[in-house]
């Protein structure tokens, strides 16, 4: 049997191409906490504010980084939802790019409109925050509006699901989610880190706008912490359990073109645990525990990653340190069903399988 070629890059040479961010941007990014934090703000502070209806164009000419070719190729002109992605086979419905804005909705599926992450009632529709792309979305305008203004949590009994899974609740006041009780908002699995590091984005850039004023569950009264316990052990366990994708350094770089700055933790996701600390995440949070692939363990530095059926061929896999580091990048040029992924130096990491409809994420211990 022919042996797998696979592309290996070490985190020092691929951090370049991958997160694309300008040389030297984060050069007096050299401290650790809350200094860290300060100089995160130094860089990315002062931003080039885009007016609200510009995010329309926004949207609609950056295909790589909002339509849904990461997903399905045949909706490479489709406005990619994570309110209504299915990542696991057909969306239950699907928008055009500039044809399907909202205006007036009675149920999913009639439009699509701009998803504030962080509520304009927190900061009073209040420039620049109201029209900052790092956390206005493109999403499905009625799973939206029954987001309202909660906060993002954790749900075990929801009182409304949309059709991808997106979940509205109680906070599941136990485990990792301990500590609040309140209404909640849950999307899928598959986009929890991005709204993880959407959060980090936006305590980070608005540390001095008075956000310790803000009144939101999620916000704890200072500038520095921005969080509470409860909502930064949520925020970091799905920031560590979905590391940065692809999709999110398209993001990153379209976002960049246009307001002149970065998201820190999508180029660097070891940041936020630099910042907030690295206990925070815990293991209870069990991510995507899906059919198209198997991991399982071949020898004490070796996992093999097996793809179920020949049309879910694994395309590309992604090592992570837990920190966030990326470490590996292996690619299936031959489509072998079967690959081994090694990996030297003992610790806990996570794999990111892409394949065609599905992005998974499992960790593994070596």
């Amino acid at each position: 049997m022919k042996k797998l070629i696979l592309s290996i890059v070490t985190l020092g040479n691929f951090i370049l191409s991958y997160a694309q961010a300008p040389e030297g941007y984060y050069n007096s990014a050299t401290g650790t906490g809350y200094t860290l934090k300060t100089q995160l703000y130094q860089i990315i502070k002062g931003h080039q504010a885009m007016s609200y209806g510009n995010l329309w164009t926004l949207y609609t000419t950056n295909p790589q980084a909002y339509n849904d070719n990461w997903y399905d190729p045949t909706d490479s002109n489709k406005i990619l939802d994570v309110y209504s992605e299915n990542p696991n086979g057909p969306d239950p419905y699907t928008y055009t790019p500039g044809t399907n804005q909202c205006g007036n909705y009675n149920g999913e599926g009639v439009c699509y409109n701009r998803e504030h992450i962080i509520p304009q009632s927190v900061f009073s529709q209040s420039a620049p925050m109201v029209t900052d792309a790092f956390h206005i979305w493109p999403t499905d305008g009625y799973v939206n509006g029954r987001r309202d203004s909660y906060p993002f949590g954790v749900v075990n009994s929801p009182t409304w699901t949309s059709q991808n899974g997106s979940k509205l609740g109680s906070n599941y006041n136990s485990g990792y989610s301990a500590g609040y009780s309140g209404t909640v908002f849950e999307p899928i699995d598959e986009f929890k880190g991005d709204f993880a590091r959407a959060h980090f984005y936006f305590a980070t850039r608005y540390q001095e706008n008075n956000i310790q004023n803000w009144n939101y569950p999620m916000f704890n009264g200072t500038k520095d912490k921005v969080f509470t316990d409860t909502f930064l052990r949520i925020l970091m366990t799905w920031h560590v359990n979905d590391p940065v994708s692809p999709r999110e350094i398209a993001l990153n770089n379209a976002i960049y073109n246009v307001q002149n700055n970065r998201n820190p933790f999508i180029d660097h996701p070891e940041f936020a645990q630099q910042i907030w600390g690295d206990n925070l995440a815990s293991n209870e949070f069990e991510y995507q525990e899906r059919d198209q692939i198997k991991i399982f363990k071949k020898n004490k530095t070796t996992y093999t990653v097996k793809a179920n059926y020949n049309n879910r061929l694994v395309k590309t896999i992604y090592i992570f340190t837990i920190e966030g580091k990326l470490i590996k990048e292996l690619h299936n040029n031959t489509s072998l069903t079967s690959i081994d992924v090694s990996i030297d130096i003992p610790g806990l990491y996570i794999i990111k399988v892409l394949g065609i409809n599905y992005e998974i994420n499992r960790k593994i211990v070596i």
